[in-house]
């Protein structure tokens, strides 16, 4: 299993290699620039702009510049905000973002999973029926759907919750960015965990236990529930995926100082550098994360033999 982890630690590397060079390229071949929208620019002033950051130089000298500072550690200056490097941008918004995008898995695996065993294990039953209904429900509308309805019912008609905007050290401005983010995760992981469930409720070696007069609490707990949580697990990293994307929106809806406000404002301004910091960060928490699904995967099913 150690080997296997770092054999996925070491091919991560070349992935984030490519996925800067695709995002440098689709950066500097897009038409316009960084200071296209100051109109009031005099030809000279925007010259010397593009000579101070580098950006008259050609695109293969600066992408090797761009991976030689950031070598070093170093992601350059925002083109759009002046006063701040991306680094000291990505030290800001990463912790409420990430601290947003763990809360929401953890809250969809701490529903959705229980709610599809619920359902399994009480098939045809009312239980079932509500379960089936919620997760069809949070399968077919989308975050920026959800979002607002969820402001509007607890912030604007009920008033319990804010509805937009963010206090450190006040975890109720997070309640409904969560839970939005939440709700399309959890709903698959309880029609995955139903599903599954009950194709291994079918299986010969679990008809045997029961054969043997063990009790059926026993036999979920001990026998089915370990192979049939093996699909779950196989779908946290496209929820990684959709979590990491989804909270782009999320933190525009609410109005969030985290880092998918400065990439969506970034890629407006067409801030290269701001840009590339956080598609990088994004990719590999991404990256880290579906390893960290393969690995409980393999714990789960121990057929799995990742060497």
């Amino acid at each position: 299993m150690l080997s296997y982890a770092l054999r996925r630690i070491a091919v991560a590397v070349p992935t984030l290699l490519v996925i800067i060079t695709v995002s440098f390229a689709l950066e500097r071949l897009a038409p316009g620039g960084p200071f296209d929208q100051e109109q009031t620019l005099a030809p000279a002033v925007r010259a010397n702009l593009d000579r101070v950051y580098g950006l008259d130089r050609p695109i293969p000298v600066q992408y090797g510049h761009y991976l030689a500072a950031l070598a070093r550690g170093d992601f350059g200056p925002s083109l759009s905000q002046r006063d701040f490097t991306v680094g000291e941008l990505i030290g800001q918004g990463l912790p409420l973002s990430a601290t947003l995008g763990l809360a929401a898995v953890l809250l969809a695996i701490l529903t959705g999973i229980p709610a599809g065993i619920a359902a399994a294990v009480w098939r045809g039953r009312a239980t079932d029926h509500a379960v089936s209904a919620l997760a069809a429900l949070g399968v077919a509308l989308p975050t920026f759907v959800t979002g607002p309805a969820l402001a509007l019912l607890f912030g604007l008609y009920l008033h319990w919750l804010p509805v937009a905007g963010w206090e450190r050290g006040a975890p109720r401005y997070l309640v409904l960015p969560v839970v939005t983010l939440a709700l399309p995760v959890a709903a698959y992981l309880a029609r995955l965990t139903r599903a599954s469930l009950l194709e291994v409720l079918r299986t010969a070696y679990v008809r045997s236990a029961r054969a043997r007069g063990l009790g059926a609490a026993r036999v979920l707990w001990r026998h089915a529930l370990r192979p049939a949580l093996l699909p779950a697990v196989s779908y946290l990293g496209p929820a990684v995926a959709f979590v990491v994307t989804g909270s782009l929106v999320i933190e525009t809806v609410f109005g969030l100082p985290g880092t998918g406000r400065y990439l969506v404002q970034g890629a407006i301004d067409r801030d290269y550098p701001l840009v590339l910091g956080m598609v990088m960060v994004y990719a590999a928490l991404t990256l880290t994360l579906n390893l960290a699904a393969d690995l409980i995967y393999g714990w789960l099913d121990p057929r799995v033999r990742h060497e």
